[in-house]
């Protein structure tokens, strides 16, 4: 709940604002944001900057000030997707801030014209093949009731290339027949987009071994386990998923592997099979094609890198 609204003040350039008026102003930026996950790292971000505004006097809220902060950000050496995830946080701030009097508009504008970091290059996603996407399955010890639960979460990752948040919020309901098919019926994801999601033969098997060994009858498909024991009044945190994942990619012998890694890996192995980029782009719920293009990782291939197509003979000189 957004705090007690302040008077409306058009601030000047050399009127800073107060922490309450900050805080409020952060207060609102907060209620607009849909996912838990942008939440906790827009409130992460904000509340880095609004110590450092308040550290020391400053001339006021606006575009300098914030230029000056990317400096700061840029010499604690951390990466341009940081920096720019700090910056966005910051131009949300202003804006709600305007929103409410607390900051002029034209003050606003200013700071949302500061420029992000410039990237220097992309990331490389991971990627499982067929055979170690089914390896990782087999690794999984179904006996169990714990393993039952995490066969059908790594199943939903790498059939329907669901994010780890999407899968714990799953419900029973949203499972159902369209078409003779099995489906995620309005399932919302990133930005509270709304999109069914098929599932496979193999993965609602999954589900069902989980749901018959568990006791689920309604409301979360997942549920904390203690004791061997399902505890039907507790679903499951997305750490769950994250330690399920790392714990048997390192039983055959992948390090470093995340959950997303599963996502990117449904989306190749559906592009391998003969899959159609915006079938793909609807099964993932992307925005936009490019990124289900940088998810596949079909412009560069390595399997067929064109640096192997010429070689080197290497000539070993006794010593």
């Amino acid at each position: 709940m957004p705090a007690t609204k302040l008077p409306q003040k058009f601030a000047s350039p050399s009127t800073p604002l107060t922490i309450p008026e900050l805080e409020y102003a952060e207060a609102s930026v907060l209620n607009t944001l849909v996912s838990a996950n942008s939440r906790r790292a827009y409130k992460h971000a904000i509340g880095q900057f609004i110590t450092w505004y308040c550290s020391e006097p400053r001339l006021g809220f606006n575009r300098a000030v914030v230029l000056h902060y990317r400096s700061f950000l840029e010499s604690l050496t951390l990466s341009a997707a940081t920096i720019n995830l700090h910056l966005s946080a910051i131009r949300r701030l202003a804006d709600e801030a305007a929103e409410s009097g607390l900051l002029s508009p034209e003050l606003a504008i200013g700071i949302r014209r500061v420029k992000g970091v410039k990237r220097l290059g992309r990331r490389i996603g991971n990627w499982l093949s067929n055979d170690q996407a089914q390896d990782l399955l087999n690794s999984i010890p179904q006996s169990t009731l714990g393993g039952t639960r995490d066969a059908a979460l790594i199943g939903l990752l790498l059939g329907c290339g669901l994010r780890r948040s999407e899968a714990v919020a799953l419900r029973l309901g949203q499972i159902q027949q369209r078409e003779g098919h099995w489906v995620i019926a309005d399932l919302f994801g990133k930005g509270g987009r709304l999109r069914p999601v098929p599932v496979p033969d193999w993965c609602k098997a999954l589900i069902d071994s989980w749901v018959h060994a568990s006791g689920v009858t309604e409301g979360l498909v997942f549920r904390r386990i203690w004791k061997n024991r399902t505890e039907l009044s507790l679903g499951v945190a997305t750490d769950v998923v994250w330690t399920a994942v790392r714990q048997y990619a390192k039983r055959i012998g992948i390090d470093h592997l995340a959950p997303h890694d599963l996502r990117r890996t449904c989306a190749r192995l559906c592009h391998g099979a003969g899959g159609e980029l915006e079938q793909i782009q609807f099964l993932l719920g992307h925005a936009s094609v490019q990124t289900t293009e940088q998810y596949i990782g079909c412009r560069q291939k390595f399997k067929e890198a064109v640096n192997d197509r010429f070689q080197i003979s290497l000539i070993r000189t006794a010593r």
